[in-house]
């Protein structure tokens, strides 16, 4: 059975799309009458047009994606250090200006109150030069407005919403389900506070002024962050909340899950899933199941069939496609960072409604939005076509074999380097002045450490493929996965990834996919996806033999205390020299 899903996940990806297509431009996934509230409008196209051009500017920032939070997490940094070494402010002061930036894109209700208590900072701090004070004020005014502007588009797209919903209301189908939003963002926040105040406390261990300010800029920074994750997941907390105190809006609208594992949202009318009005993380909300302790084989059986849930959704996400389209009734007005919920048709026949909360916000689509997500996904199609050619092109050169294997080549190894050489640039401050004290030697001789076992693993993976399964080559040894706990083999960007029943493993390499397609070569990550894919899925396919200790390979860890014990001497060598 599993051969079967592989096969027809790597190699009928266009029949895999094809099928999510005439379900996505046919009927959708019908909801029964009795999970619909009654008087429940459709929010049809026009009404959904107008939510849409409710949107604030272009040019006012909002949430896009992970990497582009991170990104304004590193500039954040770095305008933190410059305002702290080069414009002498405070570094509390410097945190709380640079944190501006972050949320207005995640979180702009804090900007409306922040701002002005950074900008009277700036005025009133002296010291700083005028044309440093003129420029960040006028960047401050600058993100409040772009903040109240999200602020007023909020509004007007709940005002929209609500009107589109006709005065019908209804009370949530989850409130007997404990809430659990916001205490994973809790747990993380409390650990950001805590980790930043003992950054600050320790901040006098380090041995230069500079040094001890931008380590004192940095605790607070993290702390920072830590008072973000905790009031969104408080805030959200609250937004989720208020759906269950009391009936709010509904409206009939199309749903389905997208590539990512998130869920897109259209009108009513959108049979053709053309435009995905916004995107938000979902969750099933299900009640808990009141086990008592002799219950332990209702709990193994739970836990079994969670593994296998979880085992499908990743493989829904490995296909890389949007699920069914299916009809929904839409709890609660959507805006911009709204809080909602979800009874949507089953995917299964004749299944139940399923009721889901959101676990994060509502991310609005743009019109550039939606173009560019279509492009992405067009992107990879392509990328899908490539990978399938590839793989037609090895399974006709293919014949089954004794064992065969895939090991760390030319571009792990240059990626190792380049790690290696970030990693000494990172060090390189106390290399070149070893006085600064024993905190940051300490830290030094950690990240070295870390750093040789995963150089370890790094370019000395291996790959070995036998009749009884895959036999993967790590510190502790060569692992064992058998055939049928294989799931999938893909590559994804930079990165080789290999998932197996309950757990996956990931090595990334440079990828340079235009120059490599305009000479003609296949990356090594490429070839090792198609071939392994191909024995996957095609059990003649596989090696006929039984590999031994030599071609499965040792435990990687005696490289990595070498590469260690490397590392440890230089430090101890610096150190010597500077005592004498």
């Amino acid at each position: 059975m599993h051969t079967h899903h592989t096969h027809h996940t790597h190699h009928t990806h266009h029949t895999h799309h094809t099928h999510h297509t005439q379900l996505s431009s046919g009927r959708p996934l019908s909801l029964p009458a009795s999970a619909i509230p009654d008087g429940c409008l459709p929010w049809s196209g026009e009404q959904a047009r107008r939510w849409t051009e409710a949107l604030p500017p272009r040019w006012v920032p909002r949430w896009r994606r992970v990497s582009y939070v991170t990104g304004l997490v590193a500039g954040a940094v770095l305008m933190a250090g410059g305002l702290v070494l080069g414009a002498g402010l405070w570094a509390w002061a410097a945190v709380l200006v640079a944190l501006q930036a972050v949320w207005l894109v995640v979180r702009p209700e804090f900007v409306r109150v922040c701002a002005p208590v950074a900008l009277a900072l700036i005025v009133v701090v002296p010291g700083t030069r005028w044309e440093v004070r003129a420029a960040v004020a006028a960047g401050l005014v600058l993100v409040w407005v772009a903040a109240s502007l999200r602020a007023a588009a909020r509004r007007r797209q709940r005002e929209v919403a609500v009107a589109a919903a006709g005065g019908v209301v209804a009370s949530s189908p989850d409130g007997g389900v404990p809430l659990g939003r916001g205490r994973f963002l809790g747990g993380v926040g409390l650990v950001l506070v805590v980790g930043g105040a003992v950054t600050v406390a320790a901040g006098e261990l380090w041995g230069a002024a500079d040094d001890r300010l931008v380590a004192t800029a940095v605790g607070w920074l993290v702390a920072g962050l830590g008072l973000t994750v905790l009031g969104s997941g408080a805030l959200g907390r609250w937004r989720a909340a208020a759906l269950r105190a009391a009936p709010v809006p509904v409206l009939r609208v199309l749903a389905r899950e997208n590539g990512d594992g998130d869920t897109e949202v259209f009108a009513a009318d959108d049979v053709a899933a053309r435009r995905p009005l916004f995107v938000v993380a979902m969750a099933e909300a299900e009640a808990g199941d009141g086990k008592g302790e002799d219950d332990e084989d209702g709990a193994e059986d739970g836990a079994e069939d969670g593994d296998e849930e979880l085992d499908a959704f990743l493989d829904r996400l490995d296909a890389d496609e949007p699920g069914p389209l299916r009809e929904a009734v839409l709890h609660g007005a959507p805006y911009d960072g709204a809080e909602i919920l979800l009874v949507s048709a089953a995917t299964e026949p004749d299944g139940p409604p399923v009721v889901e909360r959101s676990t994060g916000p509502v991310l609005p689509l743009s019109e550039g939005a939606v173009r560019r997500l279509f492009a992405d996904r067009e992107r990879v199609r392509a990328r899908e076509r490539r990978q399938e050619e590839l793989r037609d092109a090895v399974v006709g050169a293919m014949t089954a074999g004794d064992v065969r294997q895939w090991r760390a080549g030319g571009v792990d190894r240059l990626a190792s380097v380049v790690m290696a050489l970030w990693g000494l640039f990172l060090c390189r401050d106390w290399f070149a002045d070893p006085g600064n004290g024993f905190w940051q030697a300490g830290l030094t001789e950690v990240l070295g450490v870390l750093g040789a076992f995963w150089l370890a693993v790094k370019s000395g993976w291996r790959l070995t493929a036998d009749r009884s399964g895959l036999w993967l080559r790590g510190l502790r040894g060569p692992r064992h996965i058998p055939w049928d706990d294989v799931r999938s083999v893909r590559r994804e960007s930079t990165r080789l990834r290999l998932r197996w029943r309950g757990d996956s493993w990931t090595v990334s390499a440079p990828y340079w996919g235009r120059l490599q397609r305009r000479w003609g070569l296949s990356h090594p990550y490429d070839v090792l996806v198609a071939e392994l894919g191909a024995m996957h899925a095609d059990v003649l396919l596989r090696p006929t033999g039984e590999s031994g200790a030599r071609e499965r390979g040792g435990p990687l860890w005696p490289l990595g205390v070498l590469l260690a014990l490397v590392w440890t001497a230089a430090v101890v060598w610096v150190a010597a020299g500077l005592s004498r």
